[in-house]
């Protein structure tokens, strides 16, 4: 009996499957199989899991595992992320490192996954050597984001500049400002003077856009990009107070003579 269960729930997977899914949440399998008791296909899928057929990611979530994928014991996230937010009833969008590769920034390959959704926090998925980092954040910027077509359906990324201000606001969680710096001199090319606008002044903080400005201007070279966001910003009146570049350093005999009153406490290297 134990395994004509497991048969016919693999069926329904592999049905699942062919219409390009890799992933179900527990509940959902219970709908689909209503002649299974909860207990039964608990076992039945604990036991394909153990097979490598399946993996829980999550509690009542499943990632299924076709044969190109098997030997990893994983998926790409790209193939699951969409639906496993889906699935968490939260909003969400891949940022920082994934992000600026979508964009252009391949030279940067992450060994991590970061994904931006609301509070409350959660905890990283870690599972056959994949890690997915969540950073929550107060507001998801809607209007700053964008669908990219996968195998499995669409996955919702930072736009450009969006990924721009994380990776300035957020560069401990990629290893610092150098290497933020040097994504930011790959991430040019995607981003236009236009982008400056309303919606990434409402989103990003003062902070983030004057190390940003400067990192544009002072590290990337780029007169075009850090003009057109030190113009949008004195047109919208904001202030600039003197502010660290490395907000966990020293400030005390270091410079700001610079337009964005930045305090260079570190040196930002291209080459390191």
């Amino acid at each position: 009996m134990k395994g004509k269960n497991e048969l016919r729930i693999m069926a329904w997977i592999e049905l699942l499957q062919s219409k390009g899914f890799y992933s179900f949440a527990f509940d959902s399998a219970g709908s689909e199989l209503p002649a299974y008791t909860k207990i039964a296909l608990k076992r039945a899928l604990s036991r394909l899991s153990e097979k490598g057929k399946i993996i829980s990611v999550y509690r009542g979530y499943y990632l299924i595992l076709p044969p190109q994928y098997f030997s990893k014991g994983i998926l790409p996230p790209t193939l699951f992320l969409d639906d496993f937010f889906r699935f968490l009833g939260r909003p969400y969008y891949v940022s920082l490192l994934n992000a600026a590769a979508f964009h252009g920034a391949s030279h940067q390959q992450p060994q991590e996954y970061y994904v931006m959704t609301n509070f409350p926090v959660m905890r990283a998925t870690q599972k056959k050597g994949l890690k997915i980092n969540y950073v929550s954040i107060g507001k998801i910027p809607d209007k700053l984001l964008q669908k990219r077509k996968t195998e499995a359906g669409y996955l919702t990324i930072s736009n450009p500049v969006l990924t721009a201000t994380d990776l300035v606001q957020f560069e401990k969680r990629i290893g610092g400002l150098n290497r933020t710096a040097k994504v930011l001199n790959e991430l040019m090319a995607a981003l236009a003077p236009s982008d400056f606008n309303q919606d990434i002044l409402d989103h990003a903080t003062v902070t983030t856009l004057q190390r940003l400005g400067y990192l544009l201007e002072s590290a990337c070279l780029n007169a075009r990009l850090s003009d057109a966001l030190f113009k949008t910003m004195v047109n919208q009146k904001f202030r600039f107070f003197r502010i660290p570049l490395k907000a966990s350093a020293q400030t005390k005999g270091f410079s700001s003579d610079n337009r964005w009153k930045v305090i260079v406490n570190t040196e930002i290297d291209l080459d390191l």
